[in-house]
């Protein structure tokens, strides 16, 4: 489990960004909203209302208990509204998630929102990142923790130096795509925020937290509900 940090990455407001709750943030929401998108709920449909919860670490247990939840979904006539608290999990399975939710986005017809609460760390944040900005909410006590993908494994070299370089040279390919991977994931969390991927992928080399209002100065964010 992820300890809460004792400080976070305090983040500078980037030049001509908009205080919280300003007419530009809200501007900004309105513009996101553009190409006949509806309104998203209100806080308290977006706080009790969710019709889909991915609250733990994220498993195979879990994943298929979104997957139920996500086909109820579908079969009525209301929008994805999902809850998400998470200390983190399985990378890979987190990715499915939000592959499940982008498909869900495109072809059901029904808006999606993502309300954070408390944590959403890790892999959590790949499965927040499936949505759109003006679609994300956080309560104000939420952290977000985003880092690199940890690896361990160990590697025997065993046999034939030619050999051994062949088996060299393909877990070098693998960790490679594993980062363009990772890059294209932090691509889709910053995109139509004011933070740059770049700017993200160099702070997550090492653990960065943000806190619900950093997360909004950035505008990765709609609002903070309460």
């Amino acid at each position: 489990m992820v300890q809460s940090p004792s400080f976070h990455s305090r983040t500078a407001r980037t030049e001509g960004s908009a205080a919280p709750g300003s007419k530009a943030n809200m501007d900004l929401a309105r513009r996101q909203r553009s190409n006949g998108r509806k309104e998203a709920p209100g806080d308290e449909k977006l706080l009790v209302g969710s019709n889909v919860q991915v609250n733990g670490m994220i498993n195979d247990q879990l994943f298929l208990a979104f997957m139920k939840q996500l086909g109820a979904v579908r079969a009525n006539d209301e929008d994805l509204i999902l809850e998400l608290m998470t200390q983190g999990g399985d990378a890979d399975t987190a990715k499915r998630m939000a592959l499940e939710i982008r498909v869900f986005q495109r072809y059901s017809g029904k808006s999606a929102y993502v309300v954070g609460k408390t944590a959403v760390m890790s892999a959590g944040v790949t499965i927040f990142s499936a949505f759109e900005c003006a679609d994300r909410f956080l309560s104000p006590d939420t952290t977000l923790l985003i880092h690199e993908r940890h690896i361990e494994k160990t590697i025997t070299l065993q046999g034939p130096i030619k050999s051994c370089r062949q088996v060299i040279r393909e877990e070098l390919a693998a960790l490679e795509t594993a980062e363009r991977v990772e890059r294209e994931d932090f691509e889709h969390f910053v995109r139509g925020s004011g933070m740059s991927a770049e700017d993200l992928f160099e702070r997550a080399k090492e653990n960065c937290y943000l806190t619900a209002q950093e997360a909004l100065d950035l505008r990765l964010i709609a609002r903070i509900i309460d």
